[in-house]
C-alpha cells in the first residue's frame, strides 16, 4: 500500500505524461529503424562505391591505357595496400618514441603528526640502442610494404591486361559470329530460291535453316560470353556494370619473343624477388631488436620524503638496473633468429621457383606464337578462301550445300580457333609481365590502338 502510494504521490503529470510519451514514441521508431535498416545502410554504401566507379569509366571506348590506370587507381586490392604503408608509417613514429615518466606518491601513516609523505619521479633510460633498433625495423617494415604494393600493382596491371585481350577477342568472336550468321542467312535464302525454282530438293533447304540455327546459337554464346568478359575488366576498378562501349585493340599484332638473356636479366630486379629480399631485410632488423631488449634499462629516480615528526624534507635519488640472470630474452631471440632462417630460405625458394616459371611461360608464349603465324598465314586463309569458293560454286550450280556447309564450319572453326590461340598468347604474355615486372621486347600495351 505504501508504495503504491509514493507511486501515485510522485506520478507526473498529465501534460509531463504525454511528453514522456510522445519522447518514448520517437526514441522507438528511432531505435526500429536502425534496427531494420542497419544491413540495407551497408549495401546503399556498397553501392554508392560501385556508382563512384562507375563514374570514373568513360561511358565510350576504352584503350588499354585507360583500363589499367582506371585499375591501378581504384583497385580495393591496392587501396589495402596503401593502408599498410600508412600503418607503418604509424609504426615508424612509435618506434622513435621515449619511454614515459612515471610519477609515483606514497603516504606512511594515516596519522597527520606522523606521517612520512614521499613524492618521486621515476624516469626510465633505454639502453642498448632500443630506439634506433625498433625505427629501423620500422623502417624495413614500410620498405616491405612498399614492396608488396608494387608488386600488387604490377598484378593488377597484368591481370587487367589479359582480360582486356579476353574482351578484344569476345569482340572479334561476336563479330565473327554475326558475319557467320548474314553468310548463313544468305546460303539460307539461295536456298530456298533454288527450290522455288525446282533446281535442289526441300531437303537442302531445311539443311541451310539447321545450319542458320547453329550460328544463331553461336552469336549468343558469344555475346554471352562479350558480356562477361566485360564485367571481369571492369571488376578491377570495383565496377560491376560496363559503362564502356568497347575496348579498342590490335589483337591481330605479333608481339615480339623475349630472349632467355633478357628473361634473366629481368629475374634480378623482378617485384617477386625484391619482396622476398626485403623480408630477410625486415627479419634481419628484427633480430636486432630482440638483441637489443637482452641489454637492461636503467631508471633514475629522483623524489623529495618528507617526516612530519620532525619537520624535515629529504631529497631521494636512486637507480634501479635489474640484472638479467634468468630472461636475457634468448627466447624472443632465438625465435627471430630461425625466422631469418626461414626468410632466407624462403629467398632461395623464390629464386629456383621464379626462374622455372619464367622459363615455362616463356616457352608457353613461343609455343602459342607458332600455333598462331601458322593459323594466320596458312589455315584461316586457305578456310576463308575455300568458303567463298564454295558459296560462289553453289550459287553458280557447281557444289551442293553440304559442300558449302561443310566450308562454312570449317572456316568458323579455323577462325575461332584463331582467336583463342591469340588470347592464350597474350594470356601467356601478360603472366610473364606480372611475374617480372615488365619485359623488354615485349609491349603489349603497343597493340592498342589511341
Amino acid at each position: 500500500m505504501s508504495i503504491h502510494y509514493m507511486i501515485k504521490r510522485s506520478s507526473p503529470t498529465r501534460q509531463h505524461r504525454m511528453r514522456y510519451s510522445v519522447l518514448y514514441l520517437l526514441l522507438s521508431a528511432a531505435l526500429t529503424a536502425t534496427a531494420q535498416t542497419s544491413e540495407p545502410l551497408v549495401l546503399d554504401s556498397l553501392v554508392n562505391q560501385a556508382e563512384t566507379a562507375a563514374l570514373a569509366e568513360p561511358a565510350q571506348a576504352l584503350t588499354m591505357d585507360a583500363a589499367i590506370r582506371l585499375a591501378l587507381e581504384r583497385n580495393p586490392n591496392l587501396a589495402a595496400a596503401r593502408r599498410e604503408i600508412e600503418a607503418a608509417d604509424a609504426q615508424i613514429l612509435q618506434g622513435s618514441l621515449r619511454p614515459n615518466p612515471e610519477f609515483v606518491y606514497l603516504a606512511e601513516d594515516t596519522r597527520s603528526v606522523s606521517r612520512t609523505s614521499t613524492a618521486q619521479l621515476d624516469v626510465p633510460i633505454e639502453m642498448g640502442g632500443k630506439r634506433g633498433a625498433r625505427v629501423d625495423a620500422a623502417t624495413r617494415n614500410k620498405s616491405a610494404a612498399l614492396s608488396e604494393l608494387t608488386a600488387r600493382q604490377l598484378q593488377i596491371r597484368a591481370s587487367t591486361m589479359a582480360a582486356f585481350f579476353e574482351v578484344v577477342a569476345a569482340q572479334e568472336q561476336t563479330a565473327l559470329a554475326r558475319d557467320t550468321l548474314v553468310l548463313a542467312m544468305r546460303a539460307s535464302d539461295i536456298a530456298g530460291k533454288r527450290v522455288t525454282a525446282g533446281k535442289i530438293s526441300p531437303v537442302e533447304e531445311i539443311k541451310a535453316r539447321v545450319a542458320e540455327a547453329g550460328v544463331r546459337l553461336s552469336l549468343t554464346q558469344a555475346e554471352s560470353e562479350l558480356r562477361n568478359a566485360r564485367r571481369r575488366l571492369s571488376s578491377f576498378w570495383g565496377n560491376s556494370s560496363p559503362r564502356f562501349t568497347e575496348v579498342v585493340g590490335e589483337i591481330d599484332r605479333m608481339p615480339d619473343l623475349p630472349t632467355r638473356e633478357v628473361v634473366q636479366r629481368r629475374l634480378a630486379i623482378s617485384p617477386v624477388l625484391e619482396r622476398a629480399q626485403q623480408e630477410v631485410e625486415r627479419r634481419k632488423s628484427l633480430v636486432t631488436v630482440e638483441q637489443t631488449k637482452a641489454v637492461p634499462d636503467i631508471t633514475f629516480t629522483l623524489g623529495m620524503k618528507r617526516r612530519e615528526d620532525i619537520t624535515r624534507d629529504q631529497v631521494m635519488v636512486g637507480l634501479s638496473i635489474p640484472l638479467p640472470v634468468f630472461n636475457r630474452n634468448q627466447g624472443n631471440l632465438l625465435e627471430a633468429l630461425k625466422r631469418e632462417d626461414k626468410a632466407r630460405d624462403e629467398l632461395a625458394a623464390t629464386k629456383l621457383t621464379l626462374y622455372g616459371d619464367a622459363l615455362q611461360i616463356l616457352e608457353r608464349i613461343s609455343a602459342r606464337r607458332e600455333e598462331t603465324e601458322l593459323l594466320q598465314k596458312s589455315l584461316l586463309p586457305g578456310a576463308k578462301w575455300a568458303y567463298e569458293a564454295a558459296t560462289i560454286g553453289f550459287e553458280n550450280g557447281k557444289f551442293s550445300f553440304l559442300e558449302v556447309l561443310d566450308a562454312q564450319r570449317t572456316y568458323f572453326s579455323a577462325k575461332s580457333q584463331y582467336l583463342t590461340a591469340l588470347s592464350a598468347l597474350y594470356t601467356a604474355i601478360t603472366d610473364l609481365e606480372g611475374l617480372l615486372g615488365g619485359v623488354e621486347g615485349i609491349s603489349a600495351t603497343s597493340s592498342a590502338k589511341e
